[in-house]
């Protein structure tokens, strides 16, 4: 029986569309043996790993954000000190939002804290800023990992812990496949960064293309990264029209990834069909 590992990519909104390959194992009965992911992919990773089904993850996010007003109230109301603390963190400006209690907030109340809690071993990459390198986390508190590893840069605060100070994963390893290789036969990553979109008789602005030169080198690394692996199966929905930013976008990110589900499961059936040969 060949064994099969999750790697799932940072970005954003773009990453709930990993909940079509969680679907595409339930539906075959398939489990891995090791999941890793960054940002988003890191949180997904981490909820699948505690035992949420791809029912329990849409039904979640689905009620998480059908009252976004009602959502900002809780999170900033979670403690007595609650608004002393945000704005000590620095108040509301952008790229100040401390993300730790933001998890707090969002998570369903019983979900881990520890990794050591989890079903199926998680490895979660998360970027050490003074480092300059890429981080595993995979023990003790789940939350800070999951914090550390989505901390988007002009978005959340750096997420610190005994005296160093992390950012997203994706800044280094935006879909960490390497830390899982040798956990299993065969690795399928899932990489969900931007692209480039637009008309193209058009030069693009400014924007556009400051935001794609930094989507088109995450692919890069990707790519790179999974030619090293000849056991890694790499996946890449049709996300880029997406920003990070866009869960109120969640439905049509769903719908517009469904296709991933049978491209995971038609990876996974020639995997087995090849192990039974």
């Amino acid at each position: 029986m060949q064994t099969i590992a999750l790697a799932l990519g940072a970005g954003g909104a773009r990453g709930l569309a990993h909940i079509h390959v969680i679907s595409a194992m339930e539906e075959l009965g398939v489990r891995p043996v090791a999941v890793s992911g960054a940002s988003i992919g890191g949180i997904i990773g981490a909820a699948y790993c505690a035992g949420l089904t791809a029912k329990d993850l849409q039904d979640h996010i689905k009620s998480v954000l059908k009252d976004p007003l009602s959502l900002m109230w809780d999170l900033f109301s979670a403690g007595p000190d609650s608004i002393k603390a945000f704005f000590k963190d620095g108040g509301p400006r952008i790229g100040q939002f401390n993300l730790e209690r933001m998890l707090e907030g969002i998570l369903p109340e019983d979900f881990p804290r520890t990794f050591e809690e989890l079903e199926i071993p998680l490895k979660i990459s998360a970027t050490d800023y003074y480092g300059a390198c890429a981080t595993v986390l995979e023990t003790g508190d789940l939350r800070f990992a999951m914090a550390a590893s989505s901390a988007i840069p002009a978005v959340f605060l750096p997420v610190e812990r005994d005296g160093r100070f992390y950012i997203d994963g994706n800044a280094t390893d935006p879909c960490p496949i390497d830390i899982v290789q040798g956990l299993a036969d065969h690795v399928i990553a899932v990489d969900v960064s931007g692209g480039v979109t637009g008309d193209k008789t058009k030069r693009p602005s400014m924007f556009d293309v400051s935001y794609a030169a930094g989507q088109m080198m995450q692919q890069a690394i990707v790519r790179s990264n999974a030619s090293k692996f000849p056991n890694t199966i790499l996946l890449r929905p049709p996300v880029d029209a997406f920003f990070a930013l866009d869960f109120h976008k969640a439905e049509e990110v769903l719908a517009q990834t469904l296709r991933l589900k049978e491209e995971a499961k038609s990876a996974i059936d020639a995997i087995m069909t090849d192990a039974s040969k």
